[in-house]
């Protein structure tokens, strides 16, 4: 079994090369700082609009080396970040806008795949969310009844499900690619292998000169902690998956999924999963959630004991799937506002602007973010930068070690509610209500 190596999406593609280094100082009229998908679709969005700009993307690595490339594929129109945040300033009204505006996004995602020609593996087949206890079934209120879960993807243990048809499987390498080479062939240039080390107001400060602009977009997600002065601002909380060996026709027989729904779970620490168009099952969740000082890894290599706790997962869903192989392991971060609720920005007076804080639901949301950073860059009100994420502030998380400790209790709290409820209860646990306190949900 590999492990690392970014992820096992960019295995299949081939990881890239990295080209264009800024060599030396630079200007431009819009620096966007990052090259996952919320810079690429800010830029993309921008020359559409106004293809006079010059608009530079500036990467530490290679464009998609982030949560872009290594997630679990998932084209989700689940709200990023929590309803009660949004609520508490925009009432239920703006939380309905902003979910409808996510939902809308799916099909704007995949009809710019086919506009664009990128080949993603993209199929329209929804979520299937299954409750595994009685708790988790009171929780999820599904409308699927055992028999009916059954009927799609054979989970053991299934006591329910709900079926969410506003999603979509796509492979996140192929993806993010595409997404990357229709920016370039606009004339925007993607400056890879080019680390920025601090935003200020007119500039972006890179390892190899300075880029200045009169507006910079922070696009880092998990990876803002490492920028100068950010520390604080989003947690980097890892997650990982594992990929299995292809299945045969009699596994695939045994377990149903010919919809090819994308599959989750109403546990606390949660599964999800996908059946990849070459016939494999990749299988996400959390390891070690969060590491000391904010760190992050450095080419998806994952612990033994979480591939292990996966590997289990995988046989608890799946008995029959019990001694398959698995052929690829990695992790990667996404990036965790203290509220757990994503947002939008831009200030006029200074033009320093960021989008992210996805909170593990960014591969829809970051093609919305980058439409409504697209409005506030050209000074346009719009439906869409009166979103209720759209100027959300919220405060920088603890310091350490109270931030380590934090963390790692509430998953401890998690895990234990998991087990209570597995266990026989008929309700949410309380472990879990105590855990929703300290995460600050």
């Amino acid at each position: 079994m590999r492990n690392g190596g970014v992820s096992f999406w960019w295995q299949q593609v081939g990881l890239p090369v990295p080209t264009d280094r800024l060599e030396g100082d630079a200007s431009c009229d819009v620096a966007v700082v990052g090259g996952g998908l919320t810079g690429l679709w800010t830029a993309y969005h921008l020359h559409e609009v106004d293809p006079t700009l010059d608009i530079r993307v500036l990467e530490a690595e290679f464009a998609g080396f982030g949560a872009s490339g290594r997630n679990g594929g998932w084209l989700s129109s689940e709200l990023a970040g929590s309803a009660r945040a949004y609520a508490e300033v925009a009432g239920e009204d703006g939380v309905a806008r902003l979910r409808a505006a996510l939902r809308r996004t799916v099909d704007e995602v995949i009809d710019v795949a086919a506009r664009e020609g990128i080949e993603a593996d993209i199929v329209r087949s929804g979520v299937l969310t299954v409750a595994r206890s009685r708790a988790q079934a009171q929780r999820l209120g599904g409308e699927l009844s055992a028999g009916e879960v059954a009927e799609r993807i054979r989970v053991a243990g299934a006591v329910s499900g709900h079926l969410d048809p506003d999603c979509a499987r796509v492979h996140p390498a192929k993806l993010v690619s595409g997404v990357a080479r229709a920016v370039r062939e606009r004339g925007v240039r993607i400056h890879e292998d080019t680390r920025v080390v601090r935003i200020e107001p007119g500039a972006a400060v890179t390892e190899r000169g300075t880029v200045r602009a009169p507006v910079v977009l922070r696009c880092l997600e998990g990876f803002t902690a490492g920028l100068a002065g950010h520390r604080r601002e989003w947690l980097p909380m890892n997650s990982a998956i594992v990929v299995t060996e292809p299945l045969s026709a009699a596994q695939w027989d045994e377990i149903g999924w010919e919809g090819q729904e994308l599959l989750g779970d109403e546990a606390h620490a949660y599964c999800y999963a996908q059946r990849t168009a070459d016939g494999r099952i990749a299988l996400g969740g959390r390891g070690i959630p969060y590491r000391f000082g904010s760190r992050t890894d450095v080419d998806g290599r994952t612990q033994e004991w979480t591939v292990a706790s996966l590997r289990s997962m995988l046989s608890t869903l799946f008995p029959s799937l019990a001694e398959i192989g698995l052929e690829h392991a990695w992790c990667g971060v996404l990036g965790v506002p203290r509220d757990w609720s994503a947002s939008v920005a831009l200030d006029p007076a200074t033009g320093l602007g960021h989008a992210g804080g996805y909170v593990g639901s960014g591969l829809t949301a970051t093609h919305l973010a980058g439409r409504t950073l697209r409005d506030l860059v050209l000074g346009h009100d719009t439906e869409l930068t009166a979103l209720p994420w759209t100027g959300h502030r919220v405060r920088k998380w603890e310091p350490e070690p109270l931030r380590w400790l934090g963390v790692h209790a509430l998953y401890r709290l998690y895990r234990a509610a998991d087990r209570r409820e597995d266990a026989g209860l008929d309700r949410t646990s309380r472990v879990a209500r105590v855990a929703d306190r300290v995460a600050g949900r």
